[in-house]
Parts: structure tokens; C-alpha cells; sequence
């Protein structure tokens, strides 16, 4: 990481609770948390709004994100959310495969991730037409456009940054880990 993040043996107030509730979540305090240490207040900023955004359809938001996710080249969120998918949706051998074997909702949902990350100002009525053909309401079509926007902010942030993905990506099946490492590299174990 380019920034000194707050060591955990030195966090207090704030700081201190987000790094409890990460190691709570994760077991340990995950790379992608530290540089939120500097300034703990976009941290929870960002938790709220990212809760909003998958609130509605996890399923379709974690598709959305791996698109944004993979287009953005960012190995970490790639990473996390494709293994989201493979514990909650999917077989693992099949989320780099991803939108392959997908019905043409979701490979249009992911289509359109995709767009909004390489320019948005190229979406077009077709584009949102087409996926209301398909079945989505209105709602669901901005929760995709969201959920690509946030995660475009999130990459962006961790990538500039020069954070990596956590050491436990590596031990993931090659190939699952492989396709998915589109950006940064997988940090190497702490000794």
C-alpha cells in the first residue's frame, strides 16, 4: 500500500471499531480496510451506501459487481465477489466463466456493468429497453448502473492506493484465483 495506514496496535476510537468489526467479519483485518484507517468516516460512508445498493437483489448486484469489477481490472473485488458468487449462486469452476452459461437477463445485466464502467455516457434507451424486455423493472436497471458506479468508486480508491489483495486469495484453486487476478497482484504471506 502507498499510504501508512493506522498499525492495528495503534488504533483507537473509530479507527479501532472498524478494525474490531473487520476482524470480526473476516478473522483479520483485510487489506482493504487499512488505507479507510486515514479516514474512517468515508469507511462507514461507504458501507452505508454499498448496504443500500445490494439491499434489493444480491444475486444480480454481486453479477453487476464482478462485471464492473473485472472490466475495472481490480484483482480484489474481482476476487471477493466472484467468491461470493461461488458460495452463494454458483459453482466455483463456473464464475470466471461468467456470463457463460448465464440466461440473457443476467448477461445483459452484466453487459451493462460493463458498459457503464468503459463509458457511461454510451448507455444508451436501447440499452435500458433492453433489459426491461428482459424483465427488470426500472428500479432494478438503476440498482445495476449503481452497483457498477459504487464499484468503479471502490476499485478505483484500492487500486490508486496500491492495495493489494489479502495473502488468502492465493490460496484459492488456480483456476478460480487466476482469471479473476485481472489487476494487482495477490500480496505475498506476512511473516
Amino acid at each position: 500500500m502507498f499510504v501508512e495506514a493506522v498499525p492495528e496496535d495503534e488504533a483507537a476510537g473509530e479507527v479501532a471499531a472498524i478494525y474490531e468489526e473487520a476482524r470480526a467479519q473476516y478473522g483479520y483485518v483485510p487489506n482493504l480496510v487499512r488505507p479507510f484507517s486515514l479516514r474512517p468516516e468515508v469507511w462507514r460512508a461507504w458501507l452505508q451506501l454499498n448496504g443500500a445498493v445490494k439491499a434489493h437483489d444480491l444475486r444480480r448486484y454481486e453479477l453487476a459487481t464482478l462485471a464492473a469489477a473485472r472490466r475495472v481490472r481490480s484483482s480484489y473485488c474481482a476476487l471477493a465477489h466472484g467468491r461470493v458468487l461461488a458460495e452463494r449462486f454458483f459453482a466455483e469452476e463456473e464464475v470466471p466463466r461468467l456470463p457463460d452459461g448465464l440466461d440473457e437477463a443476467d448477461r445483459a445485466v452484466m453487459e451493462l456493468a460493463e458498459k457503464v464502467v468503459d463509458d457511461a455516457t454510451s448507455v444508451s434507451r436501447g440499452d435500458v429497453d433492453r433489459l426491461r424486455s428482459l424483465g427488470l423493472t426500472d428500479e432494478e436497471i438503476v440498482d445495476v448502473v449503481l452497483a457498477a458506479a459504487v464499484r468503479c468508486f471502490f476499485s478505483k480508491t484500492l487500486d490508486a492506493l496500491g492495495v493489494q489483495p489479502d495473502a488468502a486469495y492465493a490460496e484459492l484453486d488456480p483456476a478460480f484465483r487466476d482469471p479473476l487476478t485481472v489487476g494487482r497482484p495477490i500480496e505475498e504471506a506476512r511473516t
